[in-house]
């Protein structure tokens, strides 16, 4: 046998005479039998990996009840509100606060801070600036693409719980905005919502007024919402908007 028949690497260690019983029994093995082994050992490692168990995924735990999540106190101008000024109002920072100024009739502002939240518990501080009594000031969860549920009252002592879909506002659980003694005209108000599940409740300076249900959204942003009846000039400033978790 010549060397070159052999691996040169492999007849320099352990000489020529077993380079040759190897390259004997080699030639022993058909090419069939290779083939079989390949298919057997491809079928094997297939089963084998479609029977390994899939990883196990874990929820992430939700934090404890009262966790603060979202906290401004308005301080800064930099906290991601949703503000412009034009001729229909404006929205926007304001000496402390977070002004709306709504001038045109029947109309509805609001701002949310760009976040993504399910069961959210939203406090907050209202005070009418300036404008009509009769207006519409509060906070709103589960925004998506316009539509959310809401929370407002009126400087003349009304409150009301509702969702906006689609273009069409729905009270719920009332046919109208409520009275409440609750709301004392020109003062600061303390805004208390719970979303929590389908159950929407709603307090006023830290009474429980309404509790309703609806399961039209489950998550979205958070925000502040203030609009006009007939007559426009709605001038309110929010203040203290925490949301905590339920």
């Amino acid at each position: 046998m010549k060397s070159e028949d052999c691996n040169v690497r492999f007849i320099s260690r352990v000489g020529r005479h077993q380079c040759r019983v190897t390259r004997m029994l080699s030639d022993k093995i058909s090419p069939m039998k290779i083939l079989r082994a390949i298919i057997l050992l491809s079928v094997f490692c297939f089963l084998f990996t479609a029977c390994a168990p899939a990883p196990t995924s874990h929820p992430t735990p939700l934090p404890p009840s009262g966790t603060v999540l979202f906290q401004d106190e308005f301080d800064t101008s930099n906290t991601g509100w949703d503000r412009f000024a034009n001729e229909g109002g404006i929205m926007d920072y304001f000496e402390g606060g977070f002004r709306i100024l709504v001038q045109q009739p029947g109309l509805d502002f609001w701002s949310t801070v760009q976040k993504n939240y399910g069961d959210v518990r939203i406090e907050a501080d209202v005070l009418k600036l300036a404008g009509p009594d009769e207006n519409r000031m509060g906070v709103i969860c589960r925004y998506q693409g316009g539509n959310h549920y809401f929370f407002v009252i009126s400087n003349d002592g009304y409150y009301a719980v509702g969702k906006y879909i689609n273009g069409l506002t729905t009270l719920l659980g009332q046919s109208e905005m409520q009275p409440s003694a609750l709301i004392e005209p020109n003062m600061i108000s303390h805004l208390r919502a719970d979303c929590v599940g389908s159950t929407l409740t709603f307090y006023v300076n830290f009474n429980e007024v309404a509790t309703v249900q609806d399961a039209d959204l489950s998550s979205g942003d958070i925000g502040v919402v203030a609009g006009t009846f007939s007559q426009p000039g709605v001038d309110v400033s929010f203040d203290n908007f925490v949301v905590m978790q339920p």
